[in-house]
């Protein structure tokens, strides 16, 4: 397990709970398994909500204001990245812990870098879930060891491609800015309004971006970014 600085949070003795799964039955067996815990008092936790759908899980979010989700990473058309991206913009964001049966290296690091401060595998959760949450609680980061090691092996890999990719595509300061608001979905118009700058401007740098990346459009342009490391998901 690995501590490092997590999203704050004033500590409370009860913690308020979102469940984020498209699975009704794993959403109340995980309800189930909390209150054992809350009965032999290890953690004393209260589901605020149930949300199958990245939508469902933000409006939740906003209106119950939980300290902690408990997201899993496949949702009904869409997926946990998303959530995690788009509720970290919120103006009151919650932990997220990830619950997901992908052991996979790719999704273990998409889920950190997005902002996850957790990451559980489902069939691992009768051991692990009271020490995730007591761990995230603590404003740390839970990570197994198999489940860091998966995370650092991609690191470690990505870091190295990042290094080569920027050696190698020189972007100025402001076509990366560009260049990270393109990768989140912003529209031309909404990428010159956080940039303060005219969306003519916009479109120059996309020009400029394009031909230091050699794509023809915006989702080669993401794409590649994203493969060479210029910008994170």
């Amino acid at each position: 397990m690995m501590s490092v600085e997590c999203l704050p949070k004033p500590a409370t003795q009860k913690i308020s709970v979102l469940l984020v799964d498209d699975n009704h039955q794993f959403r109340h067996g995980l309800e189930t398994l909390l209150g054992f815990y809350h009965t032999t008092g290890s953690l004393s936790c209260c589901v605020v909500g149930h949300a199958a759908s990245v939508e469902q899980g933000l409006q939740l979010v906003q209106e119950q204001q939980p300290q902690l989700v408990l997201l899993d990473m496949e949702l009904t058309q869409n997926d946990g990245v998303t959530f995690l991206v788009q509720q970290r913009q919120l103006r009151q964001p919650s932990r997220v812990l990830v619950l997901s049966a992908h052991q996979e290296d790719e999704w273990v690091f998409r889920a950190m870098q997005a902002g996850a401060c957790g990451y559980v595998f489902k069939d691992r959760l009768a051991h692990q879930l009271s020490q995730a949450i007591a761990t995230v609680m603590q404003d740390q980061i839970y990570l197994s060891a198999e489940v860091a090691t998966r995370f650092f092996r991609l690191f470690h890999f990505y870091s190295g491609r990042t290094m080569l990719a920027k050696a190698t595509v020189h972007l100025t300061e402001r076509e990366q800015e560009v260049l990270h608001w393109l990768v989140q979905g912003a529209s031309n118009d909404a990428i010159a309004k956080r940039l303060h700058i005219t969306v003519a401007t916009v479109k120059a740098h996309l020009t400029g971006i394009f031909e230091k990346l050699e794509v023809s459009s915006r989702t080669q342009a993401i794409v590649k970014a994203l493969k060479l490391g210029l910008v994170a998901a």
